[in-house]
């Protein structure tokens, strides 16, 4: 009996002997005190927030929502919030909608206004705007979108610098940064 306890005590002892020496290998990656304090600030002050959603109301019957994948709460303003694979969608009161999409986003929670960023697409009826940047802004009643700007519809594909859509009437301006370029315009017809 004492030699089967002898055995197990010995069998026992080199298994959590191996077991020590397998799990803190020198092979594994040592996290440094740096790296650990990083992982440590970022676990307890990380403001993430996935499937992030906001409506709102203007005060003409406009329905405004923002969707997202991701957010984060900026934390010096806790108003933005940061927006990853966004998408918006205004509900027009006259039954239109404009579908807005972009990989980046920033959004303020106290005037709606939305920053789209890289990959935009817009599109409204037959209309199609692609973009690097857009400025949307409930108060303004105003998308700007420029960098890289292709608006197409059925009949044209416009290439320019800027876009300014007045959202309330619908007016659009086409403009370039530098006044000596031109406005490109392609008539599909």
């Amino acid at each position: 009996m004492i030699k089967k306890i002898s055995v197990f005590f010995i069998a026992s002892t080199l298994l959590i002997i191996f077991a020590y020496k397998y799990f803190n290998s020198s092979d594994k990656k040592q996290i440094s005190k740096t790296e650990e304090t990083k992982i440590d600030e970022k676990s307890y002050n990380s403001n993430i927030i996935e499937n992030v959603k906001y409506s709102s109301k203007d005060k003409n019957g406009n329905e405004y929502i923002i969707t997202a994948k991701l957010g984060e709460i900026d934390k010096s303003d806790s108003n933005i919030i940061y927006l990853e694979r966004v998408n918006g969608l205004v509900k027009l009161n006259n039954k239109n909608q404009i579908n807005i999409s972009s990989n980046f986003g920033k959004y303020n929670i106290d005037n709606f206004d939305t920053i789209f960023s890289k990959n935009v697409i817009i599109t409204y009826l037959a209309s199609k705007i692609n973009g690097d940047y857009l400025d949307f802004s409930i108060i303004r009643n105003s998308m700007i979108i420029s960098k890289n700007v292709i608006f197409t519809d059925p009949n044209n594909v416009i290439k320019t610098d800027i876009v300014e859509i007045n959202i309330k009437n619908k007016n659009t301006k086409l403009m370039m940064y530098d006044k000596e370029n031109k406005v490109s315009l392609e008539n599909r017809n």
